[in-house]
């Protein structure tokens, strides 16, 4: 049946979208920041909103799984790749508009030019942003966050498109149920774009702020392959605390390891396999619930393993 209705919807769409935006067998460890993982049966990278029109008509032809790629930072995909459709915005989804307190920011904006943005025309709210290695669009369906806050703190609405339905609604931040790490958003709703209410600050103060967690980041967190934190933090406590009391620190399995900067990074080497970070998630949470008995929850995403939300 997935053949059937991939042919199908590939002829359904090739005629109707721009050359250069189609890509079959795509490999995913390109939109990954582990930079591993297999292939895509079929990406489309969109330009253009009026293409979102043919892509849901396609689907609703020829139902097929679907994933949404922003910046690949919080996303292990699985080295069998994902038979489905991978949509990625273009540059056209990356303007950011300032008009007083108000900052509106297309779904592939980077959080760190928006924080840039703002701090530059003298807003305070979203400099803890210039750390995190997300996209807007990701950022909003997740509710990421770091330094004390999130995006639930600053976002007025999103614009976000049912890809079951094809409705395009304007969301309330109040009607997205965010919580930590968290919002009601479905891996079948794509953001669009998100709109931002900052106050004025000290722009002189806020670049301080900028350069200092930028620093403490690069002190406290490895660069290198990775995607960030890999589990949610318990109430009241830290995922790298409780894996660094747990002895896990510097552990490999394969490829992998947990980084010996930050207990709740897995670095992969060049190369690397995806299956070797699953197995060693599974490790770390095996370890930390015999130790503590706290069990972790993923921040990752997982994608083509089994049992994989997509």
């Amino acid at each position: 049946m997935f053949r059937e209705n991939f042919d199908g919807f590939l002829n359904e769409v090739t005629k109707r979208i721009p050359d250069g935006s189609i890509f079959r067998d795509a490999p995913l460890s390109n939109f990954s920041t582990y930079r591993v993982g297999g292939s895509a049966a079929l990406l489309l990278r969109i330009e253009d909103p009026s293409v979102f029109s043919i892509i849901l008509k396609g689907l609703k032809k020829f139902p097929l799984p679907i994933l949404l790629i922003g910046n690949g930072s919080n996303l292990l995909i699985s080295d069998d790749g994902f038979e489905g459709i991978v949509l990625k915005l273009g540059n056209s989804f990356e303007a950011i508009e300032i008009e007083d307190g108000v900052v509106k920011a297309g779904a592939a904006a980077k959080l760190p030019v928006v924080a840039r943005e703002t701090v530059k025309f003298g807003l305070s709210g979203f400099e803890w942003a210039v750390g995190v290695p997300g996209t807007v669009g990701g950022a909003v369906r997740m509710n990421a966050g770091g330094h004390g806050s999130d995006i639930a703190t600053s976002l007025i609405h999103a614009t976000i498109l049912n890809l079951l339905n094809g409705s395009l609604s304007n969301v309330s931040a109040a009607a997205l149920d965010f919580s930590y790490r968290y919002s009601c958003i479905k891996s079948t709703d794509l953001v669009l774009d998100a709109t931002f209410e900052f106050i004025q600050g000290d722009k002189d103060e806020s670049k301080r702020v900028l350069n200092e967690i930028v620093r403490w980041r690069r002190d406290n967190q490895p660069g290198g392959q990775n995607s960030g934190s890999v589990f949610t933090n318990p109430a009241g406590d830290s995922a790298g605390r409780l894996i660094e009391t747990a002895g896990l620190k510097g552990t490999r399995i394969g490829s992998a390891c947990i980084s010996e900067k930050h207990a709740n990074f897995i670095q992969v080497d060049e190369g690397g396999s995806a299956e070797d970070v699953r197995k060693l998630m599974s490790l770390v949470a095996e370890k930390v619930k015999d130790f503590h008995s706290i069990t972790l929850a993923p921040e990752t995403v997982l994608v083509g393993f089994n049992g994989d939300p997509s």
